[in-house]
């Protein structure tokens, strides 16, 4: 698929373009300058055939100068990619040096360009695209991307530009890749495992907590197997966010929770689960989704433990327990700085896929599902006790490729199992088909129609 690169200076309205051209909000959008550090990648669909689009932190000026070489690098090897560059300049602010420099480096990187003229809001605005005609490039469009004016002709210009001639009906269906979310409180790792899943440098890393703001979306091959890979914003504590763009980046953060296929949690395991990290799983648990957890920066304490067995496995059970209510998700040790043990994480990631496709049998889920009943009977409420009339798996109604395993059990009456008696069922279920990541769905029938959604 080809691709159009959206560059510019800070601040001329590149992510409110690319959210545009990608038909749904993606970049955050902020008067504040320098928000955009990441390159951020998606599919635009509305011109004669799908392409890729991609939005770069802004170039010179130097807005957030603890990322600005970072940012700038990210840029040129987004350029570098480019089918096409699309060189944003704001109409109403008129044209800059710095416009005029970023223009003289696009022609040396010999790639065709369209010139867009955002913020021309309204058509008295349009005579504003004229004085950027100096700069030389033969494409100029101006257009409002808050408003949409100018769409249609930037798209055809951007289609002329790349020479495609493959028309939609042409074009295989889309079909979505898994997403893996990489999710965390700040500065434990999540870019650097980005990166070393990827083998190059993708994400920018830092020191500095909130590096991350958007949601980066990147196709990658794990084992042969396509994945989206998504790197989030650090989340931590509302009361210490400390501006709105970091709040955006949370909320992005906790909404990508809820959507991906498998949430990969990452722990600093030298500091160990932290009650920030608790409150994430718990985010997690509650939208009922698969999950890894990953215990990084393991060479360091390899070198704390002298490469005990003892000491290294103490760390390991330390963390299981303390994140006990996300017992589903299995354990992977690493080193994204080293590399260490990254591939296990793949095959970990494979194999929460498999058992995704794995369905239990009726015959055989009653019987187990009995056989647990007859060892340990349910506790009686008053002269009540629950009671199985019968059990099946039911496929998910979800759009999700990894959908955790749901079964409905058609009961006496929901009312009657306890919390606790539900743990234990899910606990022989897993003993039966183990279902590793993946967290057990049950939906009770009662007789007198009540419907019950639990999970473990």
């Amino acid at each position: 698929m080809k691709k159009a690169v959206l560059v510019g200076r800070p601040n001329v309205g590149k992510s409110a373009l690319f959210n545009r051209l990608a038909g749904r909000r993606i970049s955050i959008v902020h008067d504040q300058p320098g928000v955009t550090r990441d390159r951020i990648e998606a599919v635009c669909k509305l011109g004669r055939a799908p392409f890729g689009i991609v939005d770069t932190g802004g170039i010179g000026a130097s807005p957030d100068p603890d990322f600005a070489e970072a940012t700038h690098r990210a840029a040129d090897t987004a350029v570098e990619d480019a089918d096409v560059v699309v060189f944003v300049v704001d109409g109403k602010v008129g044209l800059l040096p710095l416009d005029a420099e970023l223009a003289g480096k696009l022609r040396r990187a010999s790639r065709p360009v369209v010139l867009v003229v955002n913020k021309l809001d309204d058509p008295k605005h349009d005579h504003l695209e004229t004085e950027f005609e100096e700069l030389g490039f033969p494409s100029v469009v101006g257009i409002s991307a808050a408003h949409g004016r100018g769409t249609d002709d930037l798209l055809q210009a951007i289609d002329r530009a790349m020479g495609s001639e493959v028309a939609p009906a042409d074009l295989p269906a889309e079909v979505r890749a898994p997403r893996l979310a990489i999710v965390g409180r700040p500065n434990v790792g999540k870019s650097s495992l980005t990166n070393a899943i990827l083998g190059r440098e993708r994400a920018i890393v830092s020191d500095i907590a909130g590096t991350t703001r958007d949601s980066l979306e990147i196709p990658c091959d794990l084992g042969g197997h396509e994945y989206l890979l998504l790197d989030t914003a650090g989340i931590r504590h509302r009361s210490r966010h400390n501006s709105s763009v970091e709040v955006f980046s949370v909320m992005r953060s906790e909404k990508t929770i809820r959507r991906v296929d498998i949430n990969i949690l990452v722990i600093d395991a030298t500091s160990g689960v932290t009650t920030q990290d608790k409150k994430i799983a718990g985010l997690i648990q509650k939208a009922k989704k698969p999950a890894i957890i990953v215990l990084n920066k393991w060479d360091l304490i390899e070198k704390q433990t002298n490469n005990d067995p003892e000491l290294l496995r103490e760390h390991v059970d330390r963390a299981r327990a303390e994140l006990f209510f996300l017992d589903y998700a299995p354990v992977v040790i690493l080193s994204a700085l080293t590399g260490e043990n990254v591939r296990r994480l793949f095959t970990m990631v494979e194999k929460v896929r498999q058992h995704a496709t794995r369905r239990a049998g009726t015959g055989e889920l009653n019987r187990v599902l009995r056989a647990a009943m007859e060892r340990q009977a349910p506790p009686s409420r008053g002269s009540r006790r629950f009671k199985l009339l019968y059990a099946a798996q039911a496929k998910e109604s979800s759009n999700s490729h990894i959908a955790p395993p749901l079964f409905v059990l058609f009961v006496n009456d929901p009312r009657l199992l306890p919390e606790s008696y539900q743990n234990y069922l899910c606990a022989r279920i897993r003993e039966q088909w183990e279902y590793p990541g993946l967290p057990i769905l049950m939906r009770l029938r009662g007789r007198e129609g009540v419907t019950q959604d639990i999970n473990e």
